[in-house]
């Protein structure tokens, strides 16, 4: 399949499509728990597409709700989103997985700064809901908290731009000590490949419907 839709493309598009696969990573993932402004969730989209994100999960009683083309401006076709009703199910989905998961709050439990975590694990980061924060239940399941550090009066962001400032040093704490953030493996890279060379054809849902 991918040869076919390749074929199609300008040689420009064939290169940009390897370095952003070649970038990607699946062991640095985001949470959202309970937003109440989807515009909130498609910023985050936007930032952990744009950083190299492939994976973002969305707990909410409704996942699905706000998750349309008009809300996150397209940019959702480009990664994989997981939906949930309750963070428990979430937990256990990437805990199977490997991940350890680190909600963004300043809690009872082991509280670290952001500059103070390490990032060669499996990663998975939660981030509450715009007023309320994370739940109770959500930093009791949490296997650790985190916060980031504020140098001025404002002692919080707004939920979109926190997010991006933990993966910005997240992968700049990878790119550091790692030399690299991506991570497919080389059967993740040719089904990503393939998947982009299609979506970025203008006309990909009728020459690939049948096989998105």
């Amino acid at each position: 399949m991918f040869p076919q839709a390749s074929a199609l493309l300008l040689e420009g598009r064939r290169q940009r499509i390897e370095e952003v696969v070649g970038l990607r990573t699946r062991t640095l993932t985001v949470v959202l728990e309970a937003l109440d402004d989807w515009f909130n969730v498609a910023a985050v989209l936007r930032s952990c597409e744009g950083l190299g994100i492939q994976e973002l999960h969305v707990v909410h009683p409704h996942p699905r709700l706000g998750l349309s083309d008009a809300v996150t401006q397209g940019c959702q076709k480009w990664m994989d989103i997981f939906c949930y009703e309750r963070f428990q199910t979430c937990k256990e989905v990437l805990k199977a997985r490997g991940f350890r998961v680190l909600a963004s709050a300043i809690s009872p439990k082991p509280s670290h700064s952001l500059y103070e975590l390490c990032f060669h694990e499996k990663t998975a980061l939660v981030f509450g809901n715009e007023h309320s924060g994370v739940s109770a239940a959500t930093l009791e399941a949490a296997d650790g908290c985190f916060w980031i550090p504020m140098n001025g009066f404002s002692q919080s962001l707004n939920v979109s731009a926190a997010v991006c400032a933990s993966l910005v040093y997240a992968l700049g704490w990878r790119h550091h000590h790692l030399g690299q953030t991506g991570d497919l493996n080389d059967e993740e890279k040719t089904k990503l490949r393939e998947r982009f060379s299609i979506l970025s054809l203008k006309q990909h849902k009728k020459l690939f419907h049948s096989k998105l």
